[in-house]
């Protein structure tokens, strides 16, 4: 398994934490991961991304021409990389945010989910990046619904003060039910 993946958003929207998580969840088990940030000197408010590699192999770049995902957290993130993902590739949109009018390419897998509308509903803010995780691993094979979440969960608890928190939970669950 190789797969190569873009999260990007606007400082503030958790993509870069999005990144860290799926990176420790693949060192988990056992694979070579990457990840490589990239934000402006704004941060929150300002736009930012990372690129993310897991592989059984050994990852040869941090650059990303033509990634498998792209997780998008608002519309300059879809016009910035979307010409970029693989034909065939998944596109996750962030759909309270971008338009729904808004055209895509008809050679990619696109899901729309109202992460930001879903994380205040949980009353979890700061969670919009988690709802995109769970629709991640529902429609990819990146990892398995199960094992992300228990990754979410220890990434949180290694990270903070040891506390289960239920509403990052919810979000992620939300994030895997789309809705």
């Amino acid at each position: 398994m190789a797969k190569e993946m873009i999260c990007a958003g606007f400082g503030g929207q958790g993509v870069l934490t999005a990144g860290m998580i799926l990176i420790n969840a693949g060192m988990e088990l056992d694979k070579n991961v990457l990840f490589y940030p990239s934000y402006g000197s704004e941060m929150r408010g300002g736009t930012a991304n990372c690129t993310v590699k897991i592989s059984d192999g050994l990852i040869a770049s941090p650059i990303s021409k033509n990634p498998d995902i792209l997780l998008t957290m608002n519309t300059p993130a879809i016009d910035k990389f979307e010409d970029q993902l693989k034909p065939g590739g998944l596109l996750l949109v962030n759909s309270s945010i971008v338009p729904e009018d808004r055209t895509y390419r008809d050679d990619i897998k696109v899901v729309k989910i109202p992460a930001t509308d879903i994380a205040m509903e949980v009353n979890n803010p700061k969670g919009a990046n988690l709802v995109m995780l769970g629709a991640l691993a529902a429609n990819s094979d990146l990892f398995t619904v199960d094992y992300l979440e228990k990754a979410i969960v220890s990434f949180f608890e290694k990270k903070g003060k040891g506390k289960f928190n239920e509403k990052n939970v919810a979000c992620y669950r939300r994030g895997v039910e789309g809705k």
